[in-house]
């Protein structure tokens, strides 16, 4: 639902795929920064971590996309990474196990809104 929102406001999917992993990002740092009231977000925000990573590496690691193969295999390797974070935090929920996901997905959406825009 939030892809689909976002989408109807942006045209270029970097800067939805930037959009949405901001959002996230944000999310997860407004549960880590009030973890007694935030805890019973987790799950949720989590699992909407998850499901977008799927969908970027889907994207990415497709034949037909256009980027060189290692940094497929980087952004991939890095969504293989983040499942595991995910897990962890599932698995045995603490604060600090959000920093990675946190600093990852902002990173990732700084780098694709950073990119030049195609013609």
């Amino acid at each position: 639902m939030a892809y689909q929102q976002t989408a109807r406001q942006t045209a270029n999917p970097r800067d939805l795929e930037a959009s949405l992993l901001a959002r996230s990002a944000a999310h997860l740092q407004r549960i880590r920064d009030d973890w007694e009231s935030g805890e019973s977000e987790l799950n949720a925000a989590l699992t909407y971590n998850r499901k977008l990573w799927t969908v970027l590496m889907q994207a990415v690691t497709r034949e037909e996309n256009p980027l060189p193969q290692p940094i497929k295999q980087n952004i991939a390797n890095l969504g293989l990474f983040v499942m595991k974070q995910t897990l962890a935090a599932t698995t045995r929920p603490e604060p600090g196990k959000l920093d990675a996901l946190i600093t990852i997905n902002r990173e990732i959406a700084a780098g694709l809104r950073a990119m030049p825009q195609a013609a």
